[in-house]
C-alpha cells in the first residue's frame, strides 16, 4: 500500500524547517544545540520547570543485553549517573493544577462526624499534631489491587488514614505508581470505583506524570504505549503541542511495521499525515506497549534517523539521535495472574536497549523516570505538600514520610536513598520471609498494606490509637456514652 502526502488527508503541509544557525539559542529544540562528546544535548533552562539530578546512569548496559539496575537497583551498589541533560530529569516546579480533580461531596452522616472529629481533636492536640506530621506513599499494584481487583485490607487501611481513627482526622497519603497509560482523571476514577475510596487527582502520581514538564522542551513527539490511543490525550493534557501516536504512523503507510497490529478502530482514530516532511524532537514511551512489532520499528527507525525524520539513516546515529524517554524502569510487575508476576516496561526497554547496541555498536544513552529515580520522590514531595493544604490547610511536609510497596527494586530502594520510611508488604513482587538483601526495608517487612499502616501508626501516635472511630463520643446520640466535650 503506498504512503500518502499531506494533501491526500487534506490537512497543511508544515513550513519548512529553519536552519539551526538561524534560530535563537533561546528558542530552538534542545537536540539542535548540538552534544558533547555523543551525550545527548542539555536543554535551556525552563521557568516552569525544575531539574533533578538522576539516580540512575543514563548509559545502557547493551554490551550484556541488558541494564543491571532493570532487575536488581540496590542501595548497596549504586553507580555515578547522568542522563540528557547531563545531571538532571526535568519535573514540574509545583503540582499540576487539575482542572478535573476529583470532588467528594460528603453525605449528613459524614458532616456530623466531621463536627464531632473536631471537638475530640480540640482534647487532643498533641495526638492531631503527630497525625499530621506523618504521612504515606502507597504503591498501587501489589500493594492496593491487583489490576482491577482490590486487597481487601488496602480498602481498611484507606479507610482508617481517611478518617475512621479515634481522632476522626484524615492523615494524609497519596498513590505514587510506575503504572500509566491513561490520564490522571480516568485512572483515579478507575482506582476510586476498584477501592471503594475516593482518590482525588491531587494525591495521585503516575509514573509519566512528572513527564509533563518535558512539554517546555519539545513540541513534536511520538508517544508510545497504553490501552489504543489514550496516551495521546495524556500528552495533550501535559502540554505537548504536536503528538504522534504509532498508529498514526501506520495509517500513513503500513508497510513500516510488517508485523503491525492495526485494527479498522486503529484506523479511525488516527491522525495521518505525511510523516516524510515531520521532524521529531524526542520519543517517550509513556506505558507498556500493545504492539511491540510496530513500537520497536518505529523506535528503533527514529534513533537511527538523519536528524529525526522518517525514511532517513544518519551518517553519524550517534550526533543525529533524538532523546527517548521512558516513563519507568520496573522489570516485572503483579497483576491479577496467578502466576509469577508479568514482564512490564523495563523489559521493553531492555529489548531496546539490545537492538540499538546490536545495530549500531554503541551503547544507547536513555531517560528512565519512575521509583526508584529521584525526581520522582521530589515530585512526590511537592503533590504531598500541596495535599496537606487542601486536607488540614496547613502547607507543608510532613516529617515522617511512610512508602509502601511491594517491588524492593523501585519502592523501596527509591524511597531508601530519598530517607523515607519504607514498608516492604509480601501482597505483589516480593513473597519472601525475611527482608530483601539489596533493598531491605528501614521499617520492616509486613504481609499487607493494612499491617504496614497500623504499624506506623501506633509508632507515631501511640500503641493504644484506635482505628477505628467511635460514634458514642456524642454524647447527645447516645446518653450513656462519654462526652468529648467538657
Amino acid at each position: 500500500m503506498p504512503r500518502f502526502d499531506d494533501a491526500d488527508f487534506g490537512v497543511d503541509a508544515p513550513t519548512t524547517v529553519p536552519d539551526a544557525s538561524t534560530v535563537a539559542p533561546d528558542t530552538r529544540s534542545p537536540r539542535d544545540r548540538g552534544s558533547v562528546a555523543g551525550s545527548l544535548p542539555i536543554p535551556h533552562d525552563a521557568g516552569s520547570t525544575i531539574e533533578i539530578p538522576a539516580t540512575r546512569s543514563s548509559i545502557s548496559d547493551a554490551a550484556q543485553y541488558m541494564h543491571n539496575l532493570s532487575l536488581a537497583p540496590s542501595t548497596r551498589d549504586r553507580r555515578g549517573s547522568r542522563n540528557s541533560f547531563g545531571t538532571s530529569l526535568p519535573i514540574p516546579r509545583s503540582p499540576r493544577i487539575s482542572r478535573l480533580s476529583s470532588a467528594y461531596v460528603a453525605d449528613g452522616a459524614t458532616v456530623s462526624r466531621d463536627i464531632l472529629a473536631s471537638q475530640v481533636q480540640d482534647m487532643s492536640k498533641e495526638k492531631v499534631a503527630a497525625a499530621k506530621n506523618m504521612a504515606f506513599a502507597f504503591d498501587i499494584d501489589g500493594v492496593l489491587a491487583h489490576g482491577n481487583e482490590p486487597i481487601e485490607e488496602a480498602k481498611e487501611a484507606l479507610r482508617m488514614l481517611n478518617g475512621d481513627n479515634e481522632l476522626g482526622i484524615k492523615i494524609p497519603y497519596i498513590l505514587l505508581t510506575n503504572g500509566g497509560g491513561k490520564t490522571e482523571t480516568d485512572r483515579c476514577k478507575q482506582l476510586s470505583e476498584v477501592l471503594d475510596t475516593p482518590i482525588s487527582t491531587d494525591q495521585f502520581i503516575q509514573s509519566h506524570t512528572p513527564m509533563q514538564a518535558l512539554s517546555e522542551y519539545y513540541d513534536t513527539v511520538l508517544v508510545c504505549g497504553g490501552e489504543g490511543q489514550k496516551v495521546r490525550e495524556v500528552a495533550e493534557n501535559y502540554g505537548f503541542k504536536n503528538v504522534v501516536h504509532p498508529k498514526d504512523i501506520l495509517a500513513w503507510d503500513p508497510t513500516i511495521s510488517p508485523w503491525r497490529c492495526f485494527s479498522e478502530e486503529d484506523r479511525a482514530e488516527a491522525k495521518p499525515r505525511d510523516f516524510s516532511k515531520v521532524k521529531f524532537d524526542a520519543i517517550l514511551v509513556f506505558a507498556d506497549s500493545r504492539d511491540y512489532a510496530t513500537d520497536f520499528q518505529l523506535i528503533m527507525d527514529l534513533l537511527l534517523a538523519e536528524d529525526g525524520k522518517l525514511l532517513t539513516r544518519a551518517k553519524d546515529p550517534i550526533a543525529s539521535r533524538i532523546p527517548v524517554y521512558f516513563s519507568q524502569g520496573d522489570l516485572v510487575f503483579p497483576t491479577d495472574h496467578k502466576g509469577p508476576p508479568r514482564l512490564t516496561q523495563g523489559a521493553f526497554r531492555i529489548s531496546i536497549e539490545a537492538q540499538y547496541k546490536a545495530i549500531t555498536g554503541v551503547d544507547l544513552e536513555r531517560v528512565v523516570y519512575g521509583k526508584p529515580e529521584r525526581a520522582t520522590y521530589t515530585y512526590a514531595d511537592e503533590v504531598l505538600r500541596s495535599w496537606m493544604e487542601q486536607i488540614h490547610n496547613e502547607n507543608r511536609l510532613p516529617q515522617n514520610i511512610y512508602m509502601v510497596g511491594d517491588n524492593p527494586a523501585s519502592d523501596i530502594c527509591g524511597g531508601n536513598m530519598y530517607g523515607w520510611n519504607t514498608c516492604l508488604v509480601r501482597t505483589g513482587v516480593f513473597q519472601g520471609e525475611v527482608n530483601d538483601d539489596n533493598n531491605p526495608a528501614n521499617f520492616g517487612v509486613f504481609p499487607n498494606v493494612l499491617e504496614a499502616v497500623k504499624a506506623a501508626v501506633r509508632k507515631e501516635l501511640g500503641q493504644e490509637f484506635k482505628m477505628k472511630w467511635n460514634p458514642k463520643v456524642n454524647p447527645v446520640l447516645h446518653g450513656n456514652s462519654t462526652s468529648a466535650v467538657e
